[in-house]
């Protein structure tokens, strides 16, 4: 282990650092998320076939697949979707080792779109050797380039950008599955080579997500579940029902979602409410204080988990509130439960706009971070809340989904509701807290960036998730 901080590491993805040694999970990510579910049904059908073909054969049928037609340009999916799953499949003795090493050579048997961002990323690999995809127009063929020659020149590369003029013959460590078969070329310039076999692999723990070399805060995609065999079976039967179901719970949320929630209870949708909301009661005693500002109606401040937040806040305080958007769909609105009110990025025309609604007496829910965010971190919070009125409610939210994510950039946004009403069960846990006295930002006692840090902090203990200062912009340069 102390030898491995001053070599250079060659590791092989799928033998080594994976656990599982099955690369069609990730194909089927690829095929799902970049091609659509068609080409991933297509996928799962010619799997049994894939299986008898042998590794290489296989391999090259399932890129066709999934690669065939695929404009070059847009391919996004390598970085935006598979980081996710290879970090929650990699091993963590492997793991320990490679962040020993001093430098670090990534090989693997995929194309190296699918790799190489999650290799460069999160650990921190200078060298990644993968198939090269062959294009046309600016499209993927679904073809590889020749093996030998992409094989050789890799390895000229391997030589000359990792070594230079050094001596070669010293150190360098090599880990690869115990198979031999179809060894890279640059596993020949290893002085040592560890062999990791299937057993050992299977046993292996994974990596658990507060030692990532770099945080996994930002990812997209649809699927939320791993998609091996099983469970891509498991969505693809589940997907004609899950239609079907979203149609019934969206009917029932838009037409009786404030009279009786026993439905969506019944049919899978759950929800925990902790702490105490304001009442009806104490809303209206808070209208007669002739000294607070914009007091008719109370200010909800959440984090932001789907687009449906606001509504099931509405739910946990049994009667409409309102809410406001920048960018929700048409359509969104629409089937919308509840009022939603548009702003316009204006700083000053959006404080106004919301000054209204609350001196009409509504309720408003603003949800802080501006874009979701799907993993336990909570972005900055925009500060314009703070001016709002002199005191709010902050709300904690958190989500758990069976099977699908209900927010994407790259995708259809409309969508999102229907994938969300497509799991086969999901939990929504809501904790209402302390009301925070924002007066003090009136006053001129507390800066409005500091009061909204603040309320980010509380939601953030309750929560038990990591506060960044990250914002909109920085989810949607990684993502889009």
């Amino acid at each position: 282990m102390e030898k491995l901080s001053i070599e250079t590491l060659v590791l092989e993805v799928e033998g080594a650092l994976l656990r599982s040694s099955s690369t069609f999970p990730y194909f089927m990510l690829v095929a799902i998320e970049g091609g659509g579910f068609l080409r991933g049904f297509l996928l799962l059908l010619l799997y049994p076939i894939i299986c008898l073909m042998g590794n290489e054969f296989g391999l090259r049928v399932m890129v066709m697949v999934c690669f065939f037609g695929v404009k070059k340009n847009s391919f996004r999916v390598g970085r935006t979707v598979l980081p996710k799953f290879f970090l929650e499949d990699m091993g963590f003795e492997e793991f320990e080792l490679l962040s020993k090493a001093k430098r670090r050579v990534g090989v693997t048997k995929m194309p190296r779109v699918m790799v190489e961002s999650f290799l460069r990323d999160y650990l921190g690999v200078e060298l990644v050797f993968g198939r090269e995809l062959q294009e046309f127009g600016g499209f993927y063929t679904g073809l590889t380039k020749d093996d030998n020659g992409w094989m050789e020149k890799e390895n000229i590369a391997f030589k000359d950008l990792v070594f230079g003029k050094e001596n070669i013959s010293g150190g360098v460590m090599g880990l690869c599955s115990s198979s031999k078969h179809g060894k890279h070329l640059v596993f020949s310039h290893c002085k040592e080579i560890y062999y990791v076999g299937e057993v050992e692999k299977r046993n292996r723990k994974p990596v658990p997500r507060e030692t990532y070399p770099k945080p996994l805060i930002f990812h997209d995609g649809r699927l939320a579940i791993r998609p091996d065999p099983v469970n891509a079976i498991a969505i693809f039967m589940w997907l004609p029902f899950g239609i079907l179901l979203s149609v019934l719970r969206l009917t029932i949320a838009v037409t009786l979602l404030f009279y009786c929630t026993i439905p969506l209870a019944i049919t899978g949708i759950k929800w925990k409410v902790r702490g105490e909301a304001p009442s009806s009661l104490n809303l209206q005693n808070s209208i007669n204080h002739p000294n607070t500002k914009s007091a008719a109606g109370q200010l909800y401040i959440c984090n932001h988990k789907t687009l449906l937040d606001p509504n099931v806040i509405s739910l946990a305080l049994n009667r409409k509130a309102s809410s406001v958007s920048y960018g929700l769909s048409q359509f969104s609105a629409m089937i919308s439960p509840i009022k939603i009110n548009w702003l316009t990025r204006n700083l000053e025309e959006d404080r106004k706009r919301m000054e209204r609604i609350l001196s009409r007496g509504e309720d408003l829910v603003v949800c802080a971070e501006g874009t979701t965010c799907r993993e336990p971190y909570l972005l900055r919070f925009s500060p314009l809340f703070t001016e709002l009125t002199d005191q709010i409610v902050p709300v904690a939210i958190d989500l758990h989904v069976s099977m699908f994510y209900a927010t994407s950039v790259s995708g259809h946004k409309w969508m999102d509701p229907f994938y969300f009403l497509m799991n086969p069960y999901t939990c929504y846990e809501l904790e209402f807290l302390e009301k925070v006295d924002t007066s003090r930002v009136r006053t001129g006692y507390c800066s409005r960036f500091d009061m909204a840090n603040h309320v980010q902090k509380q939601i953030g203990k309750a929560l038990g998730f990591e506060c960044t200062m990250l914002r909109r912009k920085d989810k949607y340069m990684m993502l889009a």
